[in-house]
């Protein structure tokens, strides 16, 4: 401290130096007190958890959800398509009648074979009473052993003739029966391939149902994304007109699709949707992984592509490489990152690394 005595004998030009000195100082300390204030008080930012891209990561295929219980109704005779009385998309119970056949041979051949069962009943019955008459006679002594075997003999033909031709009118008679095509299960007229008047040939699809819970889709899938792939697995399935995802169960895995080919089907069961929507099914290639991240957080510099990663309330500089895009969401490919990580997507302007930050909702 300089006395008062001193500071007046000094100059004029000597006081107002020490008094600037002094001014500076004082101006430096307090800057010097900013700065150090400044660099402890945390940083306000935003993060988001880095997550697992389900969908990016798995290579979609395409299909058409059916129904899981299905038949093409044919007829087992051939004819001309009478009656038809259905709509697509009608339902209809098991047992009920679907469409009548008309064949004017089955008719009169099963009349015939009933015919020539009576008949030969009518002739079994009298050679039966023919028998009875010859043992009577050869017990007498007025006809030879001869005659009376002769007589069993014709018994057993017509017999067996009898069984012959009741084996004939039952078959018959299924044919006939075989002009009503029923429903053999509860469902849905999928499809209508024959108009009523129309010549059918035996076998030939009439129409097609399907019943009305259950749904499935079949996809065509390489030999290599099969591995290790069992009945029961889940796998990710996505409704191509809304998005819509569900969790498919395994029902097959085919062993191949035909002569030559390299894709194998695949069929997935479904948990909703409508028959008829188009889905794609999600299958994961071994060993693919990609993390997501807000497409905010990513950040440019000098050294490349990199993320703000905070732990224990500051903020890491994590170097990233960003394998692609999928809407706002940024791929990552690498083992920098985990799942759950925290990341900041907001504040990145006034961030540096190893800054203090605060999170903000």
């Amino acid at each position: 401290m300089v006395s008062a005595a001193i500071w007046q004998g000094l100059p004029a030009w000597c006081r107002a130096g020490a008094l600037a000195v002094a001014v500076l100082g004082l101006v430096g300390c307090r800057s010097s007190a900013s700065e150090s204030g400044a660099a402890m008080q945390a940083v306000p930012v935003r993060v988001a958890a880095v997550t697992s891209d389900v969908r990016a990561q798995a290579l979609h295929f395409a299909g058409v959800a059916r129904a899981r219980q299905r038949a093409s109704l044919t007829f087992q005779v051939g004819g001309t398509l009478a009656t038809r009385p259905l709509e697509i998309g009608q339902q209809v119970v098991a047992g009920q009648v679907l469409a009548t056949l008309y064949n004017p041979q089955l008719e009169p051949a099963r009349d015939a074979a009933r015919a020539r069962l009576a008949e030969l009943q009518a002739q079994s019955a009298q050679a039966r009473r023919d028998v009875q008459r010859t043992e009577q006679l050869f017990e007498r002594g007025v006809l030879s052993q001869a005659d009376q075997e002769q007589q069993r003999a014709r018994l057993q033909a017509l017999e067996a003739g009898v069984r012959n031709a009741r084996a004939a009118l039952q078959q018959r008679e299924q044919m006939n029966s075989e002009t009503r095509l029923r429903a053999p299960f509860d469902g849905s007229i999928d499809a209508l391939l024959v108009e009523p008047g129309e010549f059918v040939a035996a076998g030939q699809p009439v129409l097609q149902l399907a019943a009305g819970s259950g749904l499935e889709v079949e996809v065509l899938v390489p030999a290599s994304l099969l591995q290790g792939l069992e009945v029961g697995a889940t796998l990710p399935v996505w409704s191509s007109l809304d998005g819509q995802q569900w969790q498919g169960r395994v029902a097959e895995v085919g062993r191949g699709s035909g002569f030559g080919s390299s894709l194998y089907p695949l069929v997935v069961s479904l948990p909703g949707g409508r028959a008829g929507d188009a889905v794609e099914v999600g299958l994961q290639p071994a060993g693919a992984q990609r993390l997501s991240v807000p497409l905010a957080a990513v950040m440019r510099s000098a050294q490349g592509l990199s993320v703000f990663r905070v732990v224990d309330t500051r903020a890491e500089r994590v170097a990233v490489t960003v394998a692609g895009f999928a809407g706002e969401q940024a791929l990552l490919s690498g083992d920098a990152l985990a799942v759950g990580d925290q990341v900041v997507y907001a504040g990145l302007s006034r961030l540096a690394d190893g800054d203090a930050v605060e999170l903000l909702p």
